[in-house]
């Protein structure tokens, strides 16, 4: 016995986002996965199914991800925890950084004297001379 469900084009399309057909049969749609990668190399240095960057950047920190010369141009990092996090080389351009946490009483955040105007960009600083 076959029935007819008729549904709005909005209610098929969302269907249609949760399931593919495949030669009749129905396959769940694969899970997508956040990557973060090296600036110079392009390689997957840490791989999460969290959905924002700043959700991915803690849990790769929290589970001690080397996150050195990781590319997070333009992540949106506000209020994230990054105490314990060695971005060494990690290219921070555009990156929001307002309200991160680098590091806690006790430690210290080293950069070079070149990353610095960078640096304070990213964290909305304006030097004037």
């Amino acid at each position: 016995m076959s029935k007819t469900i008729t549904v709005s084009d909005e209610t098929w399309n969302k269907i249609k986002d949760q399931v593919e057909e495949d030669n009749g049969n129905i396959k769940e749609k694969k899970e997508k996965k956040f990557e973060i990668k090296n600036r110079w190399t392009g390689d997957v240095i840490y791989t999460s199914s969290k959905i924002t960057y700043k959700d991915v950047v803690e849990e790769a920190v929290s589970s001690e991800a080397d996150l050195r010369e990781a590319d997070l141009r333009e992540a949106d990092l506000r209020g994230a925890d990054l105490r314990g996090a060695d971005l060494h080389e990690a290219d921070l351009r555009g990156a929001d950084l307002m309200y991160v946490k680098f590091g806690g009483k006790g430690t210290s955040t080293k950069i070079k004297k070149s990353q610095l105007d960078d640096f304070l960009k990213a964290l909305g600083v304006t030097v004037e001379d």
